[in-house]
């Protein structure tokens, strides 16, 4: 992890500082067709987003505000140990799935002062591709030269989007973490069981999630998460993360894809004024690339000719 220099004051006092964002690839996704069942929360109104609205899946329903109720929090009909079995080999199935789309991906993260306005800003769209022999790679389409100016990302800024804001919770992942049931809580017209999620130990170089996800009770794959990505910090870095939530539509089949990452927070450092951040990552545009493809981390590189 990467440390930050933050901008000095009059006197130039230098202080450290980084925060947590870019996306990454092997993500999340919303496909060209239409959806069949609408995620529990869309955009809201004033949040960043990409000047040029990118195209939207079709979609059966128009979006609505989220509407959430009460959570009830009595013990439900299915033994909770036998949901967490059941989502987490839906998660798996699903993460088998994504990686065989291509999508773009638009992240925005601004810095906002006093009056509420931003005064720096990072964007980057990326379209995740195979190449006519299916290998999976990252093209950068829009990189403007960041504008940020009191804040700088670091690699585990990098690692969060990549790995925790679109978070698969996976047989092979839930090892890693206490997970306890909460209860049963309406999400517009979606029915969630509702789980707090935990580290239970944290290992150098690792980054994990910390937070709330709910799991749509039929399909049995997480709709929606909201927490902050957490790992091992050296003892002079002065980092801090965002808040984020995630959403999900149910965009193929069962399976629910995300969509969109949103976070406005204010970074507390341990030198230095706070400063608020706000936040958009958006996945756009998937389509299936096919069935007998190579599977990997998305990296840059250069299409292949024809």
């Amino acid at each position: 992890m990467s440390e930050i220099i933050c901008a000095a004051t009059e006197n130039k006092r230098k202080r450290l500082g980084s925060y947590a964002l870019v996306m990454c690839a092997c993500a999340t996704l919303a496909l060209p067709m239409a959806a069949q069942r609408q995620g529990p929360l869309p955009p809201p109104p004033g949040t960043a987003v990409p000047s040029i609205a990118p195209a939207e899946p079709t979609r059966t329903n128009a979006p609505r505000q989220e509407a959430s109720s009460r959570i009830n929090t009595d013990a439900p009909a299915v033994p909770v140990q036998q949901i967490i079995q059941k989502f987490t080999e839906h998660e798996d199935e699903f993460r088998k799935e994504r990686e065989n789309y291509t999508y773009t991906q638009f992240v925005i993260m601004q810095t906002i002062d006093d009056d509420g306005q931003p005064d720096g800003e990072y964007r980057l769209t990326s379209d995740i591709l195979f190449t006519p022999s299916g290998k999976r790679y990252q093209k950068d389409v829009f990189a403007p030269v960041s504008t940020l100016s009191r804040i700088q990302m670091s690699q585990q800024d990098f690692d969060d989007i990549e790995k925790v804001w679109p978070l698969v919770m996976t047989p092979d992942e839930l090892p890693k973490y206490d997970v306890k049931y909460v209860g049963r809580e309406q999400v517009d017209e979606v029915g969630t069981y509702v789980f707090d999620i935990t580290p239970l130990r944290m290992e150098k170089g690792q980054r994990y999630f910390q937070g709330r996800v709910w799991v749509d009770d039929k399909d049995l794959q997480i709709v929606k998460t909201r927490g902050k990505a957490t790992g091992l910090l050296k003892k002079k870095e002065d980092q801090a993360f965002p808040t984020f939530e995630t959403f999900r539509e149910n965009i193929e089949a069962h399976f629910w894809f995300p969509t969109y990452t949103r976070a406005d927070d204010v970074l507390h450092f341990k030198s230095g004024p706070d400063v608020r951040i706000r936040v958009s990552v958006k996945y756009t545009n998937y389509k299936r690339f096919g069935s007998t493809i190579k599977i990997g981390k998305p990296t840059q590189v250069d299409p292949e000719k024809p």
